[in-house]
């Protein structure tokens, strides 16, 4: 903007005294900062210097507007500088598929930080399994989305759409309804398939796991129910219609809280993910997102 040159101008010949220092400041050639001071002078109708032998000096008038010059231009370059971060700044909307419990997943810190640091993103979440969280994200119906399976697996290692990070290992265990401990002693898989269980859909990482740990024994469970809500499942085996699997905080606390019988050397590895399609990275959204990933989860695994 010209009228910024010209003050720009100004100030810097009245901060130095001479315009061949303030047209080194400046990047500009004497005669172009002379010209500048010129039109501001000219355009306000006052002097804004008085010559000395040893360069420039403020005249009275000049003193009297250096204030106001230095604001104007403060005010400018914060003007430029918030025009400049707008291109930055990451806008859209940013579909995140959700699975178990918020607390597990740090559910509230990401978003907390996600929206510190985009705070013109706008996220939606939606609620499901780890299965149809999968499909979610490689049909494009989600941007990113946690995931359960075994560590090492995600999606699948060579999944041609899908990418991986894994956040965290834990184990699965098996539970049972209080007083089934001496059901539980015998811990075949073969011996525990025969007995009642609460099964889930397919597309939870339930289902993958017991399918997995039963297939060496070629064993399928005793299905007596089937449920969709994590929270459904515990409150049936509270109830004694038969064992599931829980993760290892849910079934110490459920052990102490509601009785519920654990078998002691049966563990199920598994890994908290985080899912996108591969090659979308660089996508504005997506890297807040995974930026965010590192913050919440600094000790992330490789």
């Amino acid at each position: 903007m010209q009228e910024y040159a010209m003050l720009r101008a100004f100030v810097a010949v009245a901060r130095t005294g001479s315009v061949s220092r303030a047209a080194a400041q400046l990047h500009l050639t004497q005669p172009a900062v002379s010209l500048k001071l010129k039109q501001l002078q000219q355009r306000l109708g006052l002097t804004l210097f008085h010559r000395r032998p040893q360069g420039l000096a403020l005249t009275p008038d000049g003193h009297a507007l250096l204030p106001a010059a230095e604001k104007a231009l403060a005010s400018a370059q914060a003007f430029e500088q918030t025009a400049s971060a707008l291109h930055i700044t990451v806008r859209g909307k940013l579909k995140i598929g959700t699975i178990v419990d918020p607390e597990f997943i740090r559910l509230g810190a990401f978003l907390r930080r996600l929206m510190q640091g985009a705070p013109q993103l706008e996220t939606e979440l939606h609620h499901g399994m780890s299965g149809s969280v999968g499909e979610r994200v490689e049909q494009g119906e989600l941007d990113v989305g946690f995931y359960l399976a075994p560590p090492g697996e995600g999606p699948g290692p060579q999944h041609p759409t899908l990418a991986f990070r894994e956040l965290t290992h834990f184990h699965y265990h098996v539970v049972a309804p209080p007083g089934w401990e001496s059901r539980l002693i015998d811990t075949r898989w073969e011996t525990l398939a025969a007995l009642p269980w609460i099964v889930t859909p397919e597309v939870s990482v339930h289902h993958r796991l017991l399918n997995k740990a039963l297939a060496a024994s070629g064993a399928t469970p005793n299905r007596v129910a089937q449920v969709d809500q994590e929270a459904c499942m515990l409150d049936l085996v509270r109830a004694g219609v038969g064992l599931s699997l829980a993760r290892d905080a849910l079934a110490m606390t459920e052990r102490q809280e509601s009785g519920l019988a654990v078998a002691g050397d049966v563990r199920l590895p598994c890994a908290l993910s985080f899912i996108w399609q591969r090659g979308r990275e660089s996508e504005p959204t997506l890297h807040a997102a995974l930026s965010t990933l590192d913050e919440v989860w600094p000790s992330r695994l490789a």
